[in-house]
């Protein structure tokens, strides 16, 4: 990469260390003001720990089972290296060691910093960051093993239309139970006036899940714990349970379920897709028909009010494609689950923030929240879109709508349908937060901009930095376009944060300080979003096929 790129090195280098010192330093700070209350820091502190680790498990597990199924039934690679004289176990060994990289470097990357700050926090002697290594390194196996297994259990049955139904009503059904019976209870002045304790143990009666002890991540946080409190025996017995569960799964795994592992391969690609099962099942025709004829979604696209009929086509074309890629819809839907869950979270904020100053910095922090997820969307979705024509780029080229045309259908698409989403997250978490109506158009004035000159940033570096040569979303994402996409969304969203924490009246009362910054602001955002519109447009002009 080095060789390749110097300034794409240098832009990677600087943000990873920037982000480690920067994460590093937030939780260090942290955990030093939980242990700062006399009595519960301690309580405090490895409860979070307990959680965190937890979820991200959680977390772990879902990354691990997308990224499984893709790279197991929707690679090329794959399925070229069944077709070689290579032993099926092989090709099953290498691809989900491949997985289980790809899918926990992140895990790793993001429990680093916090781990040093609770070394440094709690003082413990040097060897405790080699033993927290290894048992990090041992804990994201399992996760990679029963996402293997549950990727081959869906590419084996996914068809059948029993077990879809049967795998959406447990989603619904699992969303129903975390809504209804996970609520914690709210601390009341009644209840603060009582024993500390008891308080305490109400507010987290509902985490007792995390203590279950044949979790790995229970597993895996006592051994931390014990080891920095120098019970070295203790903390070796749940190291030792926790290798024998991974040596277990993984020799298993690695060794019995390769000819699994084909047999699944050849269903997957056999059979027809699962949205013609739906359509077939719900309208009760024959699905040869449906091949010539335009369905509904195409029928509608051609009725909406001044599109044309080869935008229309251009527009059914990519939300299809976008359907059939199970990765990218899967990784959108968790997305958006873990942001919808964080939105509705924000009601128990609103029982212990009375003072004007913390409710405008929720108010902003909920802001910078929901644009870093919609950061995250534009550069791994949107960016990629111009790339993903690939070698029949061409003609679209030479098509009598031109690259221009395209590229702008490409950028309203992203922008109306990101829009959709953004306004109403933002509008349901200000709702959540009971602010005034005023302040709600504001923030949704706000995202509106934001979310226009992200995908604006988005569809044009896609445009500067295609990559025609892979068909994979995720690698094109990766290369030195993506990055700068990346970094360049993270820079403007910090920037527009905090110019509009400046505008904000709850913070002082300048009149002419706040106007300047919101037209700065507006600024900002006009130049993001048109420059590498115009600097794209630009480029097609002179691209040749």
């Amino acid at each position: 990469m080095r060789e390749k790129s110097r300034l794409m090195a240098s832009v990677i280098g600087t943000f990873i260390l920037g982000y480690l010192a920067l994460a590093f330093l937030l939780f260090q700070s942290g955990l030093e003001f939980v242990a700062g209350f006399p009595g519960l820091g301690v309580v405090l502190t490895e409860r979070l720990l307990y959680l965190l680790f937890a979820f991200l498990f959680g977390l772990l597990l879902l990354s691990s089972l997308i990224i499984a199924y893709t790279n197991f039934f929707r690679n090329r690679e794959t399925l070229f290296l069944l077709t070689l004289p290579i032993r099926r176990e092989t090709v099953f060994q290498w691809k989900f060691i491949e997985s289980v990289v790809l899918a926990s470097w992140a895990f790793v990357f993001l429990t680093a910093p916090l781990l040093a700050a609770f070394g440094m926090v709690r003082d413990v002697a040097w060897h405790f960051y080699l033993v927290t290594m290894v048992l990090t390194a041992m804990l994201i196996v399992l996760p990679g093993v029963l996402g293997a297994w549950l990727a081959l259990y869906l590419a084996r049955y996914l068809d059948r239309l029993s077990f879809q139904f049967l795998l959406l009503t447990g989603a619904l059904g699992l969303i129903l139970i975390v809504a209804f019976l996970w609520k914690s209870p709210v601390a009341t002045d009644e209840m603060l006036e009582s024993r500390m304790l008891v308080v305490l143990d109400q507010l987290l009666g509902r985490t007792q899940f995390a203590m279950f002890p044949f979790l790995p991540s229970y597993q895996l946080t006592t051994g931390i714990l014990l080891w920095a409190e120098g019970l070295f025996r203790p903390s070796a017995f749940y190291g030792l349970t926790l290798l024998s569960s991974t040596l277990f799964f993984a020799t298993f795994t690695l060794t019995r379920l390769g000819r699994f592992f084909y047999h699944s391969v050849s269903i997957a690609q056999g059979r027809q897709s699962t949205l013609m099962s739906w359509r077939r099942l719900l309208t009760r025709q024959d699905p040869r028909p449906l091949l010539a004829s335009p369905g509904r979604l195409e029928r509608g696209l051609m009725r909406i009010p001044g599109i044309s009929p080869e935008v229309s086509a251009l527009l059914y074309k990519d939300i299809v494609l976008f359907w059939r890629d199970t990765a990218q819809w899967g990784q959108s839907v968790v997305l958006f689950g873990l942001l919808g869950a964080y939105v509705m979270n924000l009601r128990h904020f609103t029982h212990q923030l009375t003072n004007p100053f913390w409710i405008n910095l929720v108010a902003y922090l909920n802001l910078g929240t929901c644009s870093l997820t919609l950061a995250t969307l534009t550069t791994r979705f949107v960016f990629p879109q111009f790339s993903l024509e690939g070698q029949r780029l061409w003609v679209i080229g030479l098509a009598p709508m031109g690259l221009e045309r395209v590229v702008r259908v490409k950028y309203w698409l992203a922008s109306t349908t990101s829009l959709v989403v953004t306004l109403a997250l933002i509008t349901l978490s200000c709702i959540l937060l009971k602010m005034e109506w005023d302040r709600i158009v504001f923030f949704g004035m706000v995202m509106t901009l934001m979310t226009l000159s992200l995908n604006g940033v988005a569809t044009g570096l896609g445009v500067l930095y295609p990559n025609f040569k892979d068909p994979s979303a995720g690698k094109i994402v990766s290369g030195f376009g993506g990055t700068l996409c990346l970094v360049i969304s993270f820079v403007y969203i910090l920037l527009s944060v905090l110019l509009l924490v400046v505008a904000s009246g709850g913070f002082h009362t300048n009149t002419n300080l706040s106007l300047l910054a919101v037209l700065v602001f507006g600024g900002v955002s006009l130049v993001t979003g048109l420059l590498p519109l115009r600097i794209a447009r630009n480029r097609l002009r002179a691209l040749e096929f």
